[in-house]
C-alpha cells in the first residue's frame, strides 16, 4: 500500500459503530478525516422535539469523537438532495402502492457517491463506515461478504456497491461483534460507548409512516380494504 492509500474519510453518524470504525483506522496508522452528512432537520419532517438519527446531538457526538481522536472533522449539508431523492421517492412509492426502501436508496444515491466524491476532493483514498460487512479481494475482484456477527450483518443494504466503489471502501467492524465495538469504545473513552442504537428509518423514528406522510404532505390518507381474489373484503388497513 503506497502512502496515498493510507488516507481515509470516516463517515461518522454520531453512533458507537462509526466512532469505533474511526478509532480502528486511526489505530492502524491511517491519516483520517471525519465527516457527518446532515440529511434533514427535524423541523423539516415535523419532529422538532423527537430525538432522531442525524440530529444535532448526533453531530455533536461525532465532533466530540473526532476531537478525542485528533482528526479534522466537517459537516456536509445534503438536506436538499435527501429531500428530493429519498423522502420524495419514499412518499411517491407509497402513494403508488409500492414498498419503498429508503435505506437502500440512501446508500445508492447519497452516501457512497457523495462521500467518495468528497474524499477525492480532500485527498482521501478510502471511505470508511461503521457497517457490519466485509470486503475481500480475490483474483482481482472485490467480494462483498457478510459480517462475522450474523445478528448485526448489514451486507444486504450494500449489495449494489460496484467494483470501483468496493475498491475504495472499508468496513473495519466486519470482523467484530457489537459487544466488541462497545468494549473498544468504552476503553477508548468515547462518549457514545453506551449510546442506544438507531434501527428505524431515520426520518420516521416512531415507525408511523402514515403520520409522517400526512405531516409532510398535508394530505389525509384514509384507511383501506384488504380484498381477496374474489373481491371479498376481508379486513381493513391503516394505509
Amino acid at each position: 500500500m503506497n502512502p496515498t492509500e493510507k488516507t481515509a474519510l470516516i463517515a461518522m453518524s454520531g453512533g458507537v459503530d462509526s466512532s469505533v470504525a474511526a478509532y480502528l483506522m486511526v489505530s492502524r496508522g491511517f491519516d483520517c478525516m471525519g465527516t457527518t452528512m446532515r440529511l434533514y432537520r427535524n423541523e423539516d419532517i415535523g419532529l422538532s422535539r423527537f430525538h432522531t438519527c442525524c440530529s444535532q446531538k448526533d453531530i455533536d457526538d461525532a465532533a466530540d469523537v473526532a476531537f478525542r481522536l485528533d482528526i479534522p472533522y466537517e459537516v456536509l449539508d445534503f438536506t436538499f438532495d435527501f429531500k428530493e431523492q429519498i423522502i420524495r421517492k419514499f412518499i411517491d412509492t407509497y402513494e403508488a402502492g409500492g414498498t419503498p426502501n429508503p435505506c437502500i436508496d440512501c446508500n445508492r444515491y447519497m452516501k457512497f457517491n457523495k462521500l467518495l466524491d468528497f474524499a477525492a476532493e480532500n485527498g482521501r483514498y478510502y471511505v470508511v463506515t461503521g457497517h457490519y460487512a466485509r470486503i475481500e479481494e480475490k483474483d482481482g475482484r472485490f467480494l462483498l461478504k457478510k459480517a462475522l456477527d450474523p445478528s448485526k450483518d448489514q451486507s444486504y443494504v450494500l449489495y449494489d456497491l460496484t467494483q470501483e466503489k468496493l475498491a475504495r471502501v472499508k468496513f473495519p467492524l466486519g470482523t467484530f461483534r457489537k459487544t466488541d465495538a462497545r468494549e473498544i469504545a468504552a476503553e477508548a473513552g468515547l462518549c457514545n460507548a453506551r449510546k442506544h442504537d438507531s434501527q428505524d428509518i431515520c426520518f420516521v423514528p416512531d415507525g408511523d409512516y402514515v403520520g409522517f406522510m400526512e405531516r409532510y404532505t398535508g394530505k389525509f390518507y384514509p384507511d383501506g380494504d384488504f380484498i381477496d381474489t374474489t373481491g371479498k373484503v376481508v379486513g381493513r388497513h391503516h394505509g
